[in-house]
């Protein structure tokens, strides 16, 4: 069912026939799209397909075992290169760790100083008021919500005013009311940015994606528009078994 991936031409973030195994098992395995710039694409599948395995790669969290990826003409597996990007790229990683004992105010006054983020507190007014964390500003991070916490991931993840933004299941944790102002803020940060979020939440691609990437076991399912993907009903189809951890059949 996989789609050719979109021209790499003007690309803001690229895989290129990406495998990591480990040992027998090959996490994922010749996985190839591409993203354009301003464009949000929903990184989808069931868990466990390799989504977060993916993201790592991009970040260079870890090296992929074969293939290449680039983030805005960059490689994340070339140290030299790597620092460049953490100046432009914007992660939040699943669960993302936070220094607990820290309010989210010292924790992001502390990584604005490390990443020599200037004007840092007016960018700290900034995420603040985008990730609407203001009225927990003070209070240490090991005593807020899951919720809460996730929005202070969020907000680190934007202190510098990535280009790029990387985000792993970025409403979990998060009440009804939460996940409405988030999906809000990604669509109004995909005006400008370049935001690829993973997640197996059927409806958040049709709430904030313009493309969807779709993996299953490890391999590329399809990647395209949300548009293309509903004007073949048989390829929609399965395309919501796949997201539901339904097996293909052959």
């Amino acid at each position: 069912m996989a789609k050719a991936s979109t021209s790499s031409a003007a690309a803001s973030i690229q895989a290129k026939e990406v495998s990591k195994i480990y040992g027998h098992f090959a996490a994922i395995q010749n996985v190839s799209f591409t993203v354009r710039p301003n464009t949000v694409a929903a990184f989808l599948g069931p868990n466990g397909a390799g989504k977060s395995t993916t993201m790592k790669i991009l970040t260079g969290y870890l090296a992929p075992t074969t293939g290449s990826v680039s983030l805005i003409g960059l490689d994340p597996s070339d140290p030299a290169q790597r620092i460049v990007l953490a100046r432009r790229l914007g992660y939040l990683p699943e669960n993302g760790p936070l220094y607990q004992d820290m309010t989210p105010r010292e924790l992001l006054d502390f990584l604005g100083k490390v990443r020599g983020v200037s004007n840092l507190s007016a960018a700290i007014d900034r995420v603040a008021s985008q990730c609407a964390i203001k009225s927990v500003f003070e209070k240490p991070i090991y005593k807020l919500s899951k919720g809460f916490r996730q929005r202070v991931g969020m907000a680190q993840a934007l202190l510098h005013d990535p280009e790029v933004l990387i985000l792993d299941e970025p409403t979990s944790g998060l009440d009804p009311l939460q996940i409405r102002e988030v999906r809000a803020l990604i669509r109004e940060l995909g005006k400008t940015k370049t935001i690829l979020l993973s997640t197996h939440i059927l409806q958040e691609v049709e709430a904030v994606a313009q493309q969807v990437i779709l993996i299953n076991e490890g391999q590329l399912a399809y990647t395209g528009s949300l548009a293309d993907l509903k004007k073949d009903s048989t390829i929609e189809q399965r395309f919501y078994d796949l997201c539901e951890g339904k097996k293909e059949v052959a």
